[in-house]
C-alpha cells in the first residue's frame, strides 16, 4: 500500500517502513508485507479513535493473510492527520497504557490517507473502486448534520452546497451518495456503510438521513418513483450498526517525546489507549467483510442491547465526569473520579439508568460497571475532561436525555441524569468566567452565548436550551426534565458542584 515515492520531511530519525526495521525489540510491527496488502475499506475521518480501533483490527486481520482489507483514510476537513502520516507510509505507534505498564505497536493497515477538501475527486475515486467493499466512518455525532428533530439539517450551508454540486462534496453524505450513485451507473455493487460513530441505532440513523438527502438529490435532478438513488440506497445498500468502544485520550507533546525516546525514531502522531477494546458489529455485509470476529470482534444479530449499555453507562457517565470535573477543577478523568463526591454521584448515576436497559437480553451490568470503574482509575491515560466535554449538545440526548425520559416513563425520578444536563449547561456558561473561553466547543456555541447573555430567569434559561438543543422534543415529560434541571443549575449556580451534589441528598 505505501508509495515507494513517499516524501520525506525529515531525516531517517522518523518513523517510516525502513527505520521501522530497526526498531527495538519489544515493539510490535506489522508481519505482513505491506506492499501486497490492497486497499478495500475506505475509512471517513481518520482520527486517534478509528487509530486506535478499527485500523488496529484491521491490522491483526492483514497479519492473519487477509491482504485484501487495507485501509485508504480520509480526512473530511483537515490534512493533519494526512500530513504527519504520509511521510511515515502511514505507519503510526499505537501506546496501550494502563496504571502500571505500556505496550507498543507499530500499525500498518492505513496505506493512503486523502483530504476531502483538497481533492474531492481522488476520496470519490476511492469510494467508487470496485475493490472498496465497506466504508467505515468515525466523524463524530456533530458531522451527521441532523436537525433539533433529528432530520437531516437541510438548511445547512454543506448540505446545500452538495445538492447544487454533486459532483463536488463537502460532507459525508454527499460524498457517500455521489459513490453510490457512480458505482451504481458503471454496474459496480454498492460498498456496506459502517457507521461507527456514537449514535443510537448509528447504521439505522445513517441510513435514514442518507435516504433523505438521496431524495432532495432526486428532487433537484428531476428524478421521480422508485429509479431514482434514493430508492437504491433504501433498498440495496446495507448499513450494519455497530457499537465501538476504547477510550483515546488525546496525544500530547510530552507523549510525543516519550515514544520517540523509546522507538528511537520520531512519530509525528502517535496514538494513545487503554487495553480494553470492544467492538460489536450487526452482522450484515452483502459484499464481504474481514473475519473480525477471529481478533475479538462480536458479531451479531442485534447491536442494540450492548449499544444503549455503553451509551447510557460508559458515555454517559464520561459527560457527568467531564461536566462536574471541569466545575470542580479535576482536569483529568482519573482525577475526577477519584473525587469522593463525583464517584459517588457516578454510582448512583449507573443505578438510575441500568433500569433503562432491557432486562431480557443477558446484560451484565454489574461487571460491566465494575470494568468502567477500573478503566476511569487509569491513571496513564490522562484522558482530559476538556476533550470529553467537546460538543454535549449532540452527545446528551442519547447518553443522558433517552434516560432521563424512560425513567420518568417508569414512575421514577431522574434527579441524577438531569444534574449532568445542567452541569453541562453551568459549563457552558462557565466559559471565558472560571474556565478558558475555548476549553471545549460545541456546534451551538454562538447562539448558547446571545442566550446567556440574555439573563433570562433560569428555568426559562433551560428551556430555552433545550429548544436549542431538540432535547425531549415533542415528549409529554419535558417539562418535568426542565424544572429539574433548572432545579440543580440553581444550585451549581449558586454553590458550585459541592452544594448541587449535596442537594441530592
Amino acid at each position: 500500500m505505501p508509495s515507494e515515492q513517499t516524501s520525506r520531511t525529515t531525516t531517517s530519525r522518523r518513523l517510516f517502513s525502513e527505520t521501522m526495521l530497526a526498531l527495538p525489540a519489544l515493539v510490535a510491527t506489522p508481519s505482513y508485507a505491506r506492499n501486497k496488502v490492497l486497499p478495500g475499506i475506505v475509512h471517513l475521518g481518520v482520527g486517534a479513535f478509528h487509530r486506535a480501533h478499527q485500523a488496529a483490527y484491521v491490522d491483526d486481520c492483514l497479519a492473519a493473510g487477509e491482504t485484501d482489507w487495507g485501509i485508504v483514510g480520509v480526512s473530511l476537513r483537515s490534512a493533519d492527520t494526512r500530513d504527519a502520516l504520509t511521510p511515515q507510509d502511514g505507519l503510526y505507534t499505537l501506546a496501550i497504557r494502563s496504571s502500571g505498564a505500556e505496550k507498543l505497536q507499530v500499525i500498518g493497515s492505513i496505506g493512503a490517507m486523502l483530504v476531502a477538501p483538497e481533492d474531492p475527486g481522488a476520496v470519490l475515486a476511492a469510494l467508487t473502486d470496485p475493490r472498496t467493499r465497506i466504508v467505515t466512518l468515525t466523524i463524530t455525532e456533530k458531522a451527521y448534520l441532523r436537525a433539533a428533530g433529528g432530520g437531516l439539517d437541510t438548511a445547512h450551508p454543506d448540505i446545500v452546497h452538495d445538492l447544487a454540486t454533486p459532483e463536488l462534496p463537502k460532507t459525508a453524505h454527499g460524498f457517500l451518495a455521489e459513490a453510490l450513485a457512480r458505482r451504481r451507473a458503471a454496474g459496480t455493487p454498492p460498498f456496506t456503510v459502517l457507521c461507527c460513530d456514537n449514535l443510537p441505532a448509528n447504521g439505522a440513523t445513517l441510513h435514514r438521513l442518507l435516504v433523505e438527502f438521496a431524495e432532495l438529490r432526486d428532487a433537484n435532478l428531476g428524478v421521480k418513483g422508485d429509479g431514482g438513488l434514493a430508492d437504491h440506497i433504501a433498498h440495496r445498500v446495507a448499513f450494519p450498526s455497530s457499537m465501538v468502544d476504547r477510550i483515546v485520550p488525546a496525544t500530547t507533546d510530552v507523549d510525543r517525546t516519550r515514544i520517540a525516546e523509546e522507538l528511537g525514531v520520531e512519530d509525528a502522531w502517535p496514538v494513545m489507549t487503554e487495553p480494553f477494546c470492544q467492538w460489536v458489529v450487526e452482522d450484515n455485509f452483502p459484499g464481504g467483510r474481514p473475519a473480525w470476529e477471529k481478533f475479538g470482534v462480536t458479531m451479531v444479530d442485534d447491536v442494540r442491547p450492548f449499544e444503549d449499555m455503553k451509551l447510557r453507562l460508559l458515555n454517559g457517565s464520561h459527560s457527568a465526569i467531564a461536566y462536574l470535573g471541569l466545575l470542580s477543577d479535576h482536569a483529568t478523568v482519573d482525577r475526577a473520579f477519584a473525587d469522593p463526591a463525583i464517584r459517588q454521584f457516578v454510582d448512583r448515576l449507573w443505578a438510575e439508568a441500568i433500569p433503562t436497559l432491557p432486562a431480557d437480553a443477558g446484560l451484565d451490568t454489574s461487571a460491566y460497571t465494575a470494568e468502567l470503574a477500573e478503566r476511569f482509575s487509569n491513571t496513564a491515560l490522562a484522558h482530559r475532561t476538556a476533550q470529553i466535554a467537546n460538543d454535549g449538545s449532540q452527545k446528551l440526548p442519547q447518553r443522558i436525555v433517552a434516560s432521563a425520559l424512560e425513567c420518568i416513563e417508569a414512575g421514577s425520578v431522574p434527579e441524577h441524569l438531569t444534574l449532568v444536563i445542567a452541569a453541562w449547561i453551568a459549563a457552558c456558561e462557565a466559559r471565558g468566567k472560571t474556565l478558558p473561553e475555548s476549553h471545549f466547543t460545541d456546534p451551538l456555541d454562538e447562539r448558547l452565548t446571545a442566550l446567556f447573555g440574555r439573563s433570562l430567569p433560569t428555568e426559562e434559561t433551560v428551556a430555552a436550551v433545550f429548544d436549542l438543543a431538540g432535547f425531549a422534543g415533542g415528549s409529554a415529560e419535558r417539562q418535568t426534565l426542565v424544572e429539574l434541571a433548572a432545579a440543580h443549575l440553581v444550585h451549581l449556580r449558586q454553590g458550585g458542584v459541592t452544594l448541587a451534589l449535596a442537594a441530592l441528598g
